[in-house]
C-alpha cells in the first residue's frame, strides 16, 4: 500500500484554499495535514509538520510566495514546493524556479489535469504548465545555465568540485547538512544533471579547466 503523502496549503484565499484541499483531497494518496493564510505561518507549521508536498501562492499580503519559498528552503525545508497561482509573468516563473520551486502550475489548470501533476510532482517529477516550460526553454536557449546559479550554490558546487562531503561542505559554509542538501538538489536540477560528478564536469568546463 503506497504511503499517504502529506500536504500543506499556503495561499491567503480562504475559498481558493478550501476549493484546492477538496481536489486535493479526492484523491487517496494525499492527505491535506494543514492549509493556512500566510507565508510565515506556513514557514512554522512547515518546520513543525515536515509535509512531503506544499502548494504555495505567489501574490500573497504579508510574506509574498517568493519570500516565503525562499525562506521555506533557508530553513532546510526539503518538501516538493509547487507554485500555484494566476501570473504568468516571466520574471516570476524565473525567480521561483530559481529560488528552488519543483513546479509552477497556473489556476486556471483543468481540476483533473491539475490532480494529476501535483501527483506526478509530488512523486520527483519537475512540472510545469504548457505556457511556462515554454518560457523557461526560451531562457535556457540564451543562457549559460550555470549563470542561474545563486552565490550559495556556486560556493556549495566549488566544493563539491574539491570533493568535500556534505558534512565537510556544511562545515565550511557554517550550515546545516540539510540546507547543504537542499541546496545540492537545486543546482542539479537547474544544471539539469542528476549527480555530483556530472555538476562537477560542468563546473570545470564553465571555469576553463
Amino acid at each position: 500500500m503506497q504511503e499517504t503523502l502529506k500536504v500543506l496549503l499556503i495561499d491567503d484565499h480562504p475559498l481558493m484554499r478550501r476549493g484546492i484541499k477538496q481536489l486535493v483531497e479526492l484523491d487517496d494518496n494525499f492527505e491535506v495535514i494543514a492549509d493556512v493564510g500566510g507565508g510565515a505561518e506556513g514557514i512554522s507549521v512547515a518546520l513543525q509538520t515536515s509535509p512531503d508536498l506544499i502548494i504555495l501562492d505567489l501574490n500573497m499580503k504579508g510574506l509574498s510566495g517568493l519570500d516565503t519559498l525562499k525562506g521555506l528552503r533557508a530553513e532546510g525545508v526539503d518538501a516538493r514546493i509547487v507554485i500555484l497561482t494566476v501570473s504568468d509573468a516571466k520574471n516570476d516563473i524565473f525567480a521561483l524556479m530559481d529560488a528552488g520551486a519543483d513546479g509552477y502550475l497556473l489556476k486556471d489548470t483543468e481540476p483533473d489535469t491539475l490532480l494529476e501533476q501535483l501527483k506526478a510532482i509530488a512523486q520527483g517529477e519537475v512540472i510545469l504548465s504548457d505556457s511556462i516550460k515554454n518560457l523557461l526553454l526560451e531562457r535556457e536557449h540564451c543562457q549559460d545555465p550555470m549563470d542561474s546559479l545563486t552565490e550559495r550554490e556556486m560556493d556549495v558546487l566549488r566544493l563539491i568540485a574539491t570533493g568535500l562531503s556534505n558534512k565537510q561542505i556544511a562545515g565550511q559554509l557554517f550550515i546545516s547538512e540539510e540546507t547543504v542538501k537542499v541546496h545540492i538538489r537545486n543546482l542539479l536540477r537547474k544544471l539539469n544533471v542528476h549527480s555530483r560528478v556530472a555538476a562537477t564536469v560542468l563546473y570545470f568546463e564553465y571555469n576553463g579547466r
